[in-house]
Protein backbone atom coordinates (compact mmCIF):
# COMPACT_ATOMS: atom_id res chain seq x y z
CA UNK A 1 0.00 0.00 0.00
CA UNK A 2 1.02 3.67 -0.81
CA UNK A 3 3.78 5.74 1.89
CA UNK A 4 4.91 9.16 2.43
CA UNK A 5 7.90 10.27 4.55
CA UNK A 6 7.64 13.36 6.07
CA UNK A 7 10.69 15.14 7.69
CA UNK A 8 10.17 17.25 10.84
CA UNK A 9 12.96 19.36 12.76
CA UNK A 10 11.84 19.62 16.58
CA UNK A 11 11.05 23.10 17.85
CA UNK A 12 12.05 24.76 21.31
CA UNK A 13 8.12 25.08 21.36
CA UNK A 14 7.23 21.34 21.04
CA UNK A 15 8.97 20.82 24.68
CA UNK A 16 8.08 20.88 27.95
CA UNK A 17 10.05 22.15 30.99
CA UNK A 18 12.79 19.40 30.94
CA UNK A 19 13.29 19.54 26.94
CA UNK A 20 11.44 16.54 26.22
CA UNK A 21 8.65 16.99 23.36
CA UNK A 22 5.25 17.32 25.08
CA UNK A 23 2.82 14.36 24.20
CA UNK A 24 0.26 16.45 22.00
CA UNK A 25 2.88 17.28 19.78
CA UNK A 26 2.85 13.85 18.31
CA UNK A 27 -0.67 13.97 17.61
CA UNK A 28 -0.34 17.56 15.94
CA UNK A 29 2.61 15.53 13.99
CA UNK A 30 0.44 12.59 12.77
CA UNK A 31 -2.01 14.94 11.33
CA UNK A 32 0.18 16.90 9.39
CA UNK A 33 1.80 13.66 8.09
CA UNK A 34 -1.99 12.68 7.03
CA UNK A 35 -2.64 15.58 5.41
CA UNK A 36 0.46 15.30 3.48
CA UNK A 37 0.30 11.80 2.93
CA UNK A 38 -3.19 12.54 0.77
CA UNK A 39 -1.54 15.55 -0.71
CA UNK A 40 1.18 12.92 -2.12
CA UNK A 41 -1.49 10.82 -3.75
CA UNK A 42 -3.09 14.14 -5.62
CA UNK A 43 -6.02 13.40 -2.97
CA UNK A 44 -5.47 16.58 -1.19
CA UNK A 45 -8.03 17.49 1.40
CA UNK A 46 -8.84 21.03 -0.04
CA UNK A 47 -9.11 19.28 -3.68
CA UNK A 48 -11.22 16.49 -2.17
CA UNK A 49 -13.61 18.95 -0.49
CA UNK A 50 -13.93 21.35 -3.84
CA UNK A 51 -13.88 18.72 -6.19
CA UNK A 52 -15.54 15.69 -4.98
CA UNK A 53 -17.62 17.51 -1.48
CA UNK A 54 -15.50 14.84 0.55
CA UNK A 55 -13.78 15.28 4.01
CA UNK A 56 -11.68 13.18 5.74
CA UNK A 57 -12.71 14.09 9.46
CA UNK A 58 -10.58 11.98 12.40
CA UNK A 59 -12.68 9.28 13.80
CA UNK A 60 -9.87 7.80 16.38
CA UNK A 61 -6.27 8.35 17.09
CA UNK A 62 -3.49 6.23 19.38
CA UNK A 63 0.07 6.60 19.66
CA UNK A 64 2.87 4.62 21.54
CA UNK A 65 5.57 6.43 23.05
CA UNK A 66 8.95 4.36 23.35
CA UNK A 67 11.51 7.25 23.07
CA UNK A 68 11.87 10.70 24.11
CA UNK A 69 12.49 13.67 21.67
CA UNK A 70 13.97 16.63 22.52
CA UNK A 71 14.23 19.96 20.97
CA UNK A 72 16.68 20.30 17.77
CA UNK A 73 15.55 16.38 16.53
CA UNK A 74 15.32 15.67 13.01
CA UNK A 75 12.84 13.00 12.86
CA UNK A 76 10.76 11.21 9.90
CA UNK A 77 7.24 10.72 10.18
CA UNK A 78 6.70 7.15 8.00
CA UNK A 79 3.21 7.14 7.05
CA UNK A 80 1.36 4.23 5.49
CA UNK A 81 -1.99 3.14 4.49
CA UNK A 82 -2.68 0.01 6.68
CA UNK A 83 -6.24 -0.93 6.34
CA UNK A 84 -9.31 0.69 3.77
CA UNK A 85 -12.30 -0.24 4.86
CA UNK A 86 -15.67 0.71 3.02
CA UNK A 87 -15.85 4.50 4.40
CA UNK A 88 -12.93 5.01 6.65
CA UNK A 89 -8.80 4.18 6.31
CA UNK A 90 -6.73 4.13 8.83
CA UNK A 91 -3.33 5.38 8.41
CA UNK A 92 0.07 3.95 10.43
CA UNK A 93 2.85 6.18 11.60
CA UNK A 94 6.30 5.92 12.75
CA UNK A 95 8.57 8.69 14.15
CA UNK A 96 11.76 7.53 13.76
CA UNK A 97 15.34 9.54 14.87
CA UNK A 98 18.58 8.68 13.26
CA UNK A 99 16.95 5.83 12.21
CA UNK A 100 15.21 4.38 15.96
CA UNK A 101 12.00 4.45 16.27
CA UNK A 102 10.62 6.77 18.88
CA UNK A 103 6.88 6.61 18.44
CA UNK A 104 4.43 4.53 16.34
CA UNK A 105 0.41 4.88 16.06
CA UNK A 106 -2.43 5.41 13.74
CA UNK A 107 -5.30 7.98 12.39
CA UNK A 108 -8.84 6.31 11.68
CA UNK A 109 -10.31 8.64 8.92
CA UNK A 110 -13.90 9.26 7.67
CA UNK A 111 -14.86 9.18 3.90
CA UNK A 112 -17.37 11.95 4.24
CA UNK A 113 -19.39 13.72 2.11
CA UNK A 114 -20.18 17.12 3.32
CA UNK A 115 -23.51 18.59 1.58
CA UNK A 116 -25.98 21.31 2.39
CA UNK A 117 -27.91 19.15 4.21
CA UNK A 118 -25.24 17.74 6.76
CA UNK A 119 -22.44 15.30 6.78
CA UNK A 120 -22.53 11.37 6.25
CA UNK A 121 -20.29 8.43 6.03
CA UNK A 122 -20.03 7.52 2.16
CA UNK A 123 -18.24 4.64 0.43
CA UNK A 124 -14.59 5.08 -0.68
CA UNK A 125 -15.01 4.88 -4.09
CA UNK A 126 -12.40 2.07 -6.09
CA UNK A 127 -10.56 5.19 -7.86
CA UNK A 128 -9.75 6.48 -4.57
CA UNK A 129 -8.97 2.64 -3.74
CA UNK A 130 -6.55 2.02 -6.17
CA UNK A 131 -4.59 5.35 -5.56
CA UNK A 132 -4.31 4.13 -1.58
CA UNK A 133 -3.63 0.65 -2.68
CA UNK A 134 -0.84 1.24 -5.47
CA UNK A 135 2.46 -0.04 -4.43
CA UNK A 136 4.32 3.65 -4.30
CA UNK A 137 6.61 4.98 -1.25
CA UNK A 138 7.41 8.81 -1.42
CA UNK A 139 10.68 8.89 0.21
CA UNK A 140 11.96 12.46 2.29
CA UNK A 141 13.49 14.67 -0.52
CA UNK A 142 16.81 16.03 1.02
CA UNK A 143 17.07 18.99 -1.18
CA UNK A 144 13.81 19.98 -0.52
CA UNK A 145 13.75 22.25 3.05
CA UNK A 146 12.47 20.49 6.34
CA UNK A 147 9.09 20.75 7.35
CA UNK A 148 9.04 23.06 11.27
CA UNK A 149 5.71 22.26 12.72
Amino acid sequence: MRSNELEVLINWGDTDKAGIVYYPNFFKWFDIAGHQFFRSCNLAPAKLEEERGIIVPLLDVQCTFEKSLLYDDLIIIHTKVEEINRKTIKLRHVIYRDGVRCAQGYELRGWVEKSPEGIKAVIIPEDVKGILNENIETKVDKNRPRFNA
